[in-house]
């Protein structure tokens, strides 16, 4: 019997800008001192150019987020994520790492698949890659490639990936790539391969995706808002489509509420957690404004792990 997966706690790390910051040492600090406070996960954006239809990202319909605003202009300074990752596992000990959400696609499959093997390994299993197809033509034209087409270029790129991981001599053939007896070492240390977490709303092609390539689900749009609700309906939708949903991971976005003085309020911060927990929710998605020295970030973190281990019964 599957073990039911621990509740999580991540937290977005300021790997972008609207400006150039100078220097990112502060994101460095703040990921050390996470490390040190016990946060299980830190997730990186990504982005690899802009166009100037930045509009675009309110549409839902193109996939970007109803409402929403892109929080940089078209020269916003934003950091590759595998790469990011790379430098800073290399910082840090125990905490894992995710792209949140990494555009699979734009990248050849074999080298992204090298990549995360590399990091994986050098890291001691601490990789997991958020995937999605994104908002912005943009980011497909200026790669080589079809906007229109996405959601299928998407899957190549975890088709690849998933055979070059776990076959050491690795065939595939589609209408896209076709190779034979190909080896590519080393493997991975997590059995599998790298985690795929499949970002999306709910609808035909992220059930299946989650069914298809491990049921780890990061909510977006009116799900993300809506997750009491949402993450069952996903479990149900999954385990029709023949996934396994013994150890289903679904992301949730938990708020922080201040006090008077400005502290957190670590206990009514917690109070939504039990139901998160109840519906569904395994990864506890924060926002921290965390200060920019070390021990002062170790300060303000390790409060916030104690009330959600607390609160989640891990300890």
């Amino acid at each position: 019997m599957t073990a039911k997966p621990l509740p999580q706690l991540c937290t977005n790390i300021p790997s972008f800008a609207a400006e150039d910051p100078g220097s990112w040492t502060p994101m460095a600090t703040l990921a050390r001192a996470a490390d040190a406070a016990g946060v299980d996960t830190l997730l990186i954006s990504d982005h690899i150019v802009f166009g100037e239809a930045l509009e675009e990202y309110a549409k839902a319909e193109v996939g970007g987020s109803k409402g929403g605003t892109q929080p940089t202009g078209p020269d916003g300074h934003w950091l590759e994520p595998v790469t990011t990752i790379a430098w800073l596992a290399g910082q840090t000990s125990q905490i894992d790492f995710r792209t949140n959400i990494l555009l699979a696609a734009l990248r050849r499959p074999a080298v992204l698949a090298k990549m995360a093997a590399t990091i994986d390994v050098l890291s001691g299993g601490r990789l997991a890659l958020g995937v999605g197809v994104g908002w912005q033509a943009a980011e497909y034209e200026v790669s080589g490639l079809q906007f229109e087409g996405r959601g299928k270029l998407l899957d190549h790129a975890l088709d690849v990936c998933t055979t070059l991981w776990r076959e050491r001599q690795a065939n595939f053939s589609s209408d896209l790539l076709t190779f034979s007896k190909i080896h590519q070492m080393p493997k991975p240390l997590q059995e599998g391969g790298v985690p795929f977490w499949i970002s999306g709303t709910f609808r035909k092609s992220t059930v299946r995706r989650l069914a298809t390539y491990g049921a780890r689900w990061i909510p977006w749009g009116p799900d993300a808002g809506d997750i009491l609700n949402a993450a069952p309906r996903m479990k149900e939708a999954v385990a029709e489509a023949g996934g396994d949903v013994s150890a289903m991971r679904i992301v949730g976005n938990l708020s922080l509420r201040q006090q008077d003085n400005g502290r957190i309020d670590v206990g009514a911060s917690m109070d939504k957690v039990a139901a998160m927990v109840e519906a569904g929710v395994t990864d506890f998605s924060v926002r921290f404004d965390a200060p920019n020295d070390y021990d002062d970030a170790v300060a303000y973190l390790e409060p916030v792990m104690a009330g959600f281990r607390k609160a989640t019964g891990r300890g």
